[in-house]
């Protein structure tokens, strides 16, 4: 390892290995370096992995990936204790070529892509943490890990490193992230049969479905619950800010345990079996969290850089697409032999004007807004779960009664305008 690399890339999650595979393809000398004892072993995700992104990078990856199945639908329940409302879309076209998104178990999927990388050229040391950069004249040349004799260098150095970037509060490029900046994820993995999930969820083989649930699953704290299907196993998570696990004094495991009991939720688990728990932390603070993610000798990917857009639950397609266009900068980098930050900076300009950026433009203030204003969570969606419950109850009331009813619920006149001040705000965060 006492050799000069073209790149080093901090990170075997989608991120690093999507620069390190582009950048091997190139012809640049890359080493790859992971913590874990392999790719994936101390990566988590929800589990859906987007077509469209992975496809850029190696076409036709589907036919050989390790992944568990093509999504068909997605639903969403708006949950209360004992109610759900639910929406969501199923399209068949989906399950067709080239899909759309899959589900997929990182500890397998991280490997074989990892591998891919290998094939192109790419040279991964595991089971190594990198404790610093090295930096000279203000420029980073390389890394120190703890190996004996560990000291590594490069013209480039990539972190993908994760979302509390270590390496990248070293060199200042972001501040020590706030509770409400940061999720944390619980998940666990139950064993059942295919056939099981298929009849459960209304899927054929081959088929596979994601749940989205909301309100009650976290109990009103801002945040998600997940179920998504694999081949014979299932997903069932939750993630919510640090700042409301705080502040109502939950430990994680105990909102995890909430929902697998959870009446919507538990007819879909019945008869598994827990065969692994992960547990992860998620950047939220979308575009006001970002810090650095370029200068002399460095670039910052995937989570390191906070790329995550929290409303639509994704975060790997964002990864892949900032390691894609890290890597192109960096071969046109080695082509004029500048590393300079003028020269990278390419990289940013270039992630800005992809969806990436544009998404967490889009994005920016949604977090924020609704860590703000709680009652979207834990008054607005049992609202909307007793007016169902009341229009669709026949009991002798006409639907002129009931809807009378259901406005008295929304409560006094100075209550309404705050509803609709809040739908406002709402859709002007979204927009």
């Amino acid at each position: 390892m006492a050799e000069k690399f073209d790149c080093i890339v901090v990170g075997a999650g989608p991120a690093g290995i999507s620069c390190a595979y582009e950048l091997a393809k190139g012809g640049a000398n890359v080493l790859l370096l992971e913590r874990g004892e392999y790719p994936g072993s101390k990566n988590v995700m929800g589990g859906v992995l987007y077509r469209k992104m992975m496809e850029d990078i190696i076409p036709d990856f589907h036919k050989e990936a390790p992944l568990e199945r093509p999504i068909v639908e997605q639903r969403f329940m708006m949950m209360d204790k004992e109610s759900a409302v639910t929406f969501g879309y199923k399209g068949l076209e989906w399950a067709q070529e080239p899909y759309n998104n899959f589900t997929v178990l990182r500890a397998k999927f991280d490997q074989w892509f990892a591998g891919k990388a290998v094939e192109q050229g790419a040279l991964l040391v595991n089971e190594t943490v990198v404790l610093e950069c090295i930096v000279k004249d203000g420029k980073v040349v390389g890394v120190r890990t703890d190996r004996p004799d560990g000291e590594v260098y490069a013209d480039v150095v990539v972190l993908a490193d994760g979302v509390n970037s270590l390496l990248g509060k070293s060199l200042g490029f972001h501040k020590e992230y706030r509770p409400d900046e940061v999720a944390l994820a619980t998940m666990e993995i139950i064993k059942l049969d295919s056939k099981v999930i298929e009849d459960r969820f209304n899927l054929e083989k081959n088929q596979g479905c994601t749940i989205e649930l909301l309100g009650d699953a976290t109990k009103g704290i801002l945040g998600t619950g997940f179920l998504y299907t694999n081949k014979d196993t299932l997903s069932i998570g939750v993630g919510t800010l640090l700042s409301g696990l705080i502040e109502h004094k939950i430990r994680p495991y105990e909102l995890l345990e909430y929902v697998k009991t959870h009446p919507m939720v538990r007819p879909y688990l019945a008869g598994g079996e827990p065969v692994e728990y992960l547990a992860h932390l998620i950047p939220e603070g979308g575009l006001k969290s970002m810090g650095r993610i370029v200068a002399d000798g460095v670039l910052v990917v995937g989570d390191a850089a906070q790329l995550v857009n929290a409303i639509h639950r994704e975060g790997s397609n964002l990864a892949m697409t900032s390691g894609r266009l890290a890597a192109a900068t960096i071969l046109e980098a080695m082509s004029i032999e500048d590393f300079s930050e003028r020269t990278l900076d390419q990289y940013r300009v270039n992630l800005m004007k992809s969806f990436v950026g544009q998404d967490m433009k889009k994005y920016k203030d949604s977090t924020h807004h609704f860590n703000k204003f709680p009652q979207y969570f834990d008054q607005y969606i049992p609202m909307v779960n007793r007016a169902a419950s009341q229009m669709f109850t026949v009991d002798g009331k006409s639907k002129w009664e009931k809807q009378k009813m259901i406005w008295k619920d929304l409560g006094s006149p100075k209550e309404k305008l705050k509803l609709a001040r809040d739908a406002y705000r709402a859709w002007k965060v979204m927009k």
